[in-house]
């Protein structure tokens, strides 16, 4: 008698937060291009989305991000200005792009708890930022989150 044939192993689908980083992922580089290159962000969205295998991504976050921040980028701008050593023009384009996505994950997404927010921001300036940027955009954020998410930050102390 022969031994049954193993079956193949199923693809382990990604966990939630995993698909969730690779969408801050490509959303940073989105937004970075979108910046840089002042394209249109519905091509760069249709570009990203046949140049990456997106199927480990959380593509509807992915889009909400590029098109949010993109939106929202003067009204981003203002509300962490005030806790800049510097002028946002002035700031690293990559440092400026983590901490729109931060902002706006403090502000509109208000279902992502604020520590979570920031720490999603600083892992992406540990990967694509300077040296210390991470501390840079761990400041800012902290001091943000407890202008924009006060009463959150207040029950975790």
């Amino acid at each position: 008698m022969s031994e049954p044939t193993p079956k193949p192993a199923k693809a382990k689908k990604p966990s939630l937060t995993t698909q969730r980083r690779q969408a801050r992922s490509y959303a940073l580089q989105a937004l970075y291009q979108w910046q840089m290159a002042g394209q249109p962000v519905n091509e760069i969205e249709a570009q990203f989305r046949v140049e990456n295998d997106m199927r480990d991504t959380d593509v509807k976050l992915f889009g909400e991000l590029l098109h949010g921040i993109a939106a929202s980028k003067s009204e981003l701008d203002t509300l962490f200005s005030d806790y800049l050593d510097r002028s946002v023009e002035d700031l690293d384009p990559i440092e400026l792009t983590i901490l729109r996505i931060g902002s706006f994950e403090l502000l509109k997404r208000i279902e992502v708890p604020y520590r979570v927010a920031i720490n999603e921001s600083v892992e992406l300036a540990k990967i694509f930022g300077a040296t210390d940027s991470h501390r840079y955009v761990n400041g800012v954020l902290d001091k943000l989150a407890q202008k924009v998410r006060s009463a959150e930050v207040r029950a975790k102390r």
